[in-house]
């Protein structure tokens, strides 16, 4: 497995890349929690939401701006930083700026993007689509591996369930893991969006639910979270409902890696890691 994601690893950031100051904050307190809890922790924030439910909905501060905007987040707190990439032409100005690349699920079977993200060089997350069965993220992976970069993860984050809800099948992970042969992450606060249930058909979310899917993740072998987190949610460019405050990530962390390294204790039953 890549040492860029070497477990328990965490991905974590605002969802759409907010002003300087913000990011900032939000990359310092990362940075505090990755100490104290022994964490991989590498900052996420995109530069474009290209799959916004609204036209009019922000969508982020574009690619110049944005890659500047993450490369002084990686200067000032040293962390790992990895953004979107949603077109061809993206992945070669984005792999000069971040340390990793990322799939949105939308784009999982996009196979010139996959392609162009691994010959990249640079390692990638690869988000399954919430409609895709495990087994068939195989593909995806060998395009990604097809002609560069061997160093892949690959993101759980629920299949829809009839209108508006994700179901998280916890089964997802040593699937995944067996078939990809990859470390397998687990988005715990996309999982409990609601696409299209808000306001004037925007995401709702059920933020609520974070905490026990964490620690299910956890438990039943993910070797890392992805989890969109903000000072103020409410203010949140994006997922308002269901992005994590930054002020209460300490606390869930803390419990959710507990379970992690207490599933790895002598004695667990093989089916709940590998």
């Amino acid at each position: 497995m890549s040492t860029f994601w070497s477990a328990p690893v965490l991905i974590a950031g605002p969802c759409v890349l907010d002003r300087l100051d913000v990011n900032l904050r939000i990359a310092e307190g990362l940075v505090k929690l990755g100490e104290r809890l022994d964490l991989r922790v590498v900052f996420k924030g995109s530069f474009d939401k290209a799959n916004r439910s609204r036209r009019d909905a922000p969508r982020g501060p574009g690619l110049e701006e944005g890659l500047a905007a993450l490369e002084a987040v990686r200067r000032a707190s040293g962390l790992p930083v990895l953004t979107d990439v949603h077109e061809v032409w993206q992945v070669g100005p984005a792999a000069e700026a971040v340390d990793a690349l990322q799939i949105p699920a939308f784009l999982c079977r996009q196979t010139d993007l996959l392609v162009a993200a691994g010959r990249s060089g640079r390692p990638v997350n690869v988000k399954k689509g919430q409609w895709v069965a495990p087994q068939e993220m195989a593909g995806a992976v060998e395009k990604i591996r097809s002609d560069g970069s061997h160093s892949v993860a690959v993101t759980e984050r629920g299949t829809f369930f009839g209108y508006g809800d994700l179901v998280v099948d916890m089964r997802s992970f040593l699937r995944l893991r067996r078939v990809c042969g990859t470390p397998v992450l687990f988005d715990a606060t996309h999982a409990v969006q609601r696409p299209g249930l808000g306001e004037r058909g925007s995401t709702a979310g059920a933020r609520e639910h974070v905490p026990a899917l964490a620690c299910a993740a956890a438990a039943a072998g993910a070797d890392g979270w992805f989890i969109e987190t903000h000072l103020d949610p409410a203010a949140s460019l994006s997922d308002a409902e269901s992005i994590w405050p930054l002020a209460e990530l300490d606390g869930l962390l803390e419990r959710t890696v507990a379970v992690w390294h207490a599933s790895r204790e002598p004695g667990v039953p093989a089916w709940s890691i590998r």
